[in-house]
């Protein structure tokens, strides 16, 4: 039993075959999924897709990249659809140097009233970094979102960071690059993160996992992720899959919602 807790069935990518890569996930073993949404179009969209289906749940917020279009008016959007009940995170959200649409102190003060909003809300946050580490720790510090945690999503940074955000009530999130031959970080943190709080993801339709890699990922392939960590860990793979499964119903409070 297998949990994909980062991926966008929401994407256009998906639009001819979303029911049939449910379908396949289904076969893999994803009994539970998260579908992410961050903006005007992929938020109702991801909402939708919980709705009709019974093990789908759903995250809402404001990517970095498009820190800049939002507003106060987004930002009580979200608020309003977190109330719905398969919604079980606010994200994703954090800060993105690699593109340069948003200025980097709009990212910064888009990210803190995010996370002002979700404790607010006291719903744990999904945490998007491309090239920008050592800022989010210091705002997830200065915003005390220790209070709520959550996830840092696809961690592909070293393992000096790992206990930072450890620390800070997070767990760390494996995907695809977990398998690709030429990431060496993503291997260390794998084998030294503890096994509880250790999470897995596609980011479908990004980041395939080899042998699938430059193709559309999908959420069937976070059974080759568990694989991968498995071997990496030298355990089993119904280890890793009952882990990260438990950790991620227990982040998300989804017994609860059952």
């Amino acid at each position: 039993m297998l949990f994909d807790t980062h991926m966008h069935l929401n994407a256009w990518q998906f639009k001819e075959d979303r029911e049939d890569a449910i379908q396949r996930a289904w076969d893999a073993g994803v009994k539970y999924m998260v579908v992410v949404g961050f903006d005007h179009e992929t938020i109702p969209l991801a909402i939708e897709i919980a709705e009709q289906n019974e093990h789908i749940y759903a995250a809402v917020g404001w990517h970095p990249v498009d820190a800049i279009d939002m507003t106060e008016k987004e930002l009580t959007w979200i608020e309003e659809l977190s109330e719905h009940p398969k919604v079980v995170a606010l994200g994703e959200m954090g800060l993105d140097y690699h593109w340069d649409k948003s200025p980097k102190d709009v990212q910064k003060e888009v990210f803190r009233k995010q996370i002002r909003l979700a404790k607010k809300l006291d719903m744990p946050i999904i945490i998007h970094n491309r090239e920008a580490t050592e800022d989010i720790i210091q705002i997830l510090k200065e915003e005390d979102a220790q209070s709520v945690g959550g996830i840092m999503h696809c961690y592909n940074d070293s393992v000096q960071y790992v206990q930072a955000c450890l620390d800070m009530n997070f767990y760390i999130s494996l995907g695809g690059p977990v398998t690709f031959k030429n990431a060496p970080l993503p291997k260390e943190v794998a084998k030294e993160v503890p096994l509880d709080r250790l999470l897995i993801e596609t980011d479908a339709p990004y980041l395939a996992p080899h042998p699938n890699r430059g193709k559309r990922n999908e959420p069937a392939y976070v059974r080759l992720v568990a694989e991968k960590i498995a071997e990496l860990r030298e355990t089993s793979l119904e280890e890793i899959a009952q882990q990260t499964t438990e950790n991620a119903l227990r982040l998300f409070r989804i017994s609860s919602k059952e």
